[in-house]
């Protein structure tokens, strides 16, 4: 059995030791007349020489591991504030209002956010504000999102609510008095205008998310201000405001 091992041993390792020198080794060196006390004292066997042999294979055939790769360095986020700062959000003048023909649940305004023409906007007020209050009304407005076509009339822009948590109360957020159309708002201290980066283009908003980025991290205080974080929202004039609900969600 021994023998076996070796010859086996011995037919795997082929860089040591060819197929036929390992089929006719002897068990135990020759018997000649000078050598017999020393083979008799040191007896070489198939087995040790397999041994032998198995070692010396295994080393020679193994491969070094590579060094474990360090994972990459995770991409650092934004502060909210510099990704807010991507939003063009502007001061509106309703200066038009009707019930959308095809959607009994939508408003369709027109808004004067300081350009040539005025926007049309639409917007799923009908169950929270009578129409009497959207009309002439100074507002909000998410002025970089790309137009969605709804009903079948192209809306391109958001006006901006607060709502408590189930839903139930809508109010517009309201710059404060003296406010101009058109005027770009913003977070933070009353110098912070001068401050404002470039807004990003409806498409950079869309495929990088920057309003769902930003839209949970504004609720209303206390005293119903606008907040983004610690950050209230401002205009030249002052800070935004809705009429009575706290703490509500912004969007």
């Amino acid at each position: 059995m021994m023998a076996a091992a070796a010859r086996m041993a011995f037919a795997s390792c082929g860089r040591l030791l060819s197929p036929s020198s390992s089929s006719s080794l002897p068990t135990t060196l020759p018997r000649t007349r000078g050598s017999v006390a020393a083979s008799a004292k040191h007896p070489v066997s198939f087995l040790a020489a397999a041994r032998s042999a198995s070692v010396l294979c295994y080393c020679s055939d193994a491969t070094v591991a590579p060094a474990p790769q360090a994972a990459p360095a995770a991409a650092e986020v934004p502060p909210v504030e510099e990704v807010a700062a991507l939003l063009d959000i502007r001061v509106g003048r309703v200066v038009k209002a009707w019930r959308h023909p095809e959607a009994d649940t939508l408003y369709v305004e027109e808004v004067d956010v300081g350009e040539e023409q005025p926007r049309t906007i639409c917007s799923g007020l009908v169950n929270y504000l009578p129409i009497d209050q959207l009309q002439d009304s100074n507002v909000i407005v998410l002025a970089n999102l790309k137009p969605r076509n709804m009903r079948g009339i192209k809306s391109n822009g958001m006006l901006m609510a607060a709502s408590d948590a189930s839903h139930e109360n809508v109010e517009l957020l309201t710059p404060p008095e003296g406010s101009v159309p058109g005027e770009r708002v913003w977070f933070g201290t009353e110098d912070g205008k001068d401050r404002q980066s470039e807004a990003a283009s409806p498409n950079q908003v869309q495929k990088k998310k920057i309003w769902e980025s930003v839209q949970p991290h504004l609720r209303t205080s206390e005293n119903c201000t606008a907040f983004l974080g610690e950050h209230p929202m401002r205009t030249s004039a002052g800070v935004v405001f809705c009429k009575t609900l706290q703490g509500a969600r912004v969007s």
